[in-house]
């Protein structure tokens, strides 16, 4: 799985990495805090930790460090709602080689998926974007209270898949110098290329449940921790590894990622 942006992000990398940042974007409270070296937050980090800083999520570090927020919350004896603390250390690393794991706390559902209409097959329709001309509209989620939008307006030419790590977004085809933008309002919680397998890419953390992510990017626009609108510029698309320009887009609800066309607006 190459870096590069425009990579084809492949196995688990690609979805422990975004649920991580999902796991963090949660917020996390925990009945055992998670463990600190010194009480001031200083001092150097353990192999292992991660030192949490001021705004992050367990989804956000998860998505950083390639571990699922899931099994972040294990290691850390976090319960829901997952509150995690700045200056102290958060276990990124198994405890040895071989370990077994605590009994995974569960966690609260805040909202509830819509069920996926179904066609005259029996199967799951999909919806379809109407192209560019659907990047103009929104469409309201009354579960989370936010109102969404296409990213970029172009033909999804890769949809998602439930389980399938490497398909845990949808893909849009874009054109040179055409700009990604936020499909809600949020705070930037991570833009940089040190996620490999998704290039340039920016996440936006909306709501304590609900996050996105760009990925594929050529340049990005916005900074960490900078709050945007719904509709900003926040990228420009980039050129996938076959030379066309492609958006790759994920939302993810409570860490988990979650097909974006049930959010989107539809062709209809």
């Amino acid at each position: 799985m190459g870096s590069a942006p425009g990579g084809r992000p492949t196995g688990h990398a690609v979805g422990a990495t975004l649920l991580l940042l999902a796991f963090l974007l949660t917020g996390c409270s925990s009945s055992g805090p998670a463990p600190v070296d010194s009480r001031d937050g200083t001092g150097p980090v353990p192999e292992g930790f991660y030192r949490i800083r001021g705004g992050d999520t367990l989804d956000a570090i998860s998505l950083r460090t390639g571990v699922d927020s899931e099994t972040l919350a294990e290691w850390n004896r976090l319960s829901p709602p997952y509150v995690i603390y700045a200056g102290r250390l958060l276990r990124v690393a198994p405890l040895r080689a071989g370990a077994r794991k605590p009994a995974a706390p569960k966690r609260v559902a805040q909202t509830a998926d819509r069920p996926v209409p179904k066609a005259g097959n029996g199967k799951a329709a999909r919806r379809k974007p109407a192209g560019p001309a659907a990047s103009t509209r929104v469409r309201a989620d009354a579960g989370s209270g936010l109102r969404w939008k296409w990213p970029l307006g172009g033909k999804v030419v890769q949809t998602y898949r439930k389980g399938d790590r490497t398909r845990q977004g949808i893909r849009i085809r874009g054109r040179a110098g055409q700009q990604v933008t936020a499909a809600e309002a949020g705070t930037v919680v991570y833009s940089g290329s040190g996620l490999k397998g998704y290039g340039n890419l920016i996440i936006l953390k909306h709501t304590d449940n609900y996050l996105s992510a760009y990925g594929f990017n050529s340049r990005l626009l916005v900074a960490e921790g900078q709050r945007v609108k719904r509709g900003q510029s926040v990228a420009e698309v980039g050129q996938a590894a076959g030379g066309g320009y492609l958006l790759h887009f994920e939302i993810r609800r409570n860490g988990t990622a979650v097909d974006p066309l049930r959010y989107l607006p539809g062709s209809g």
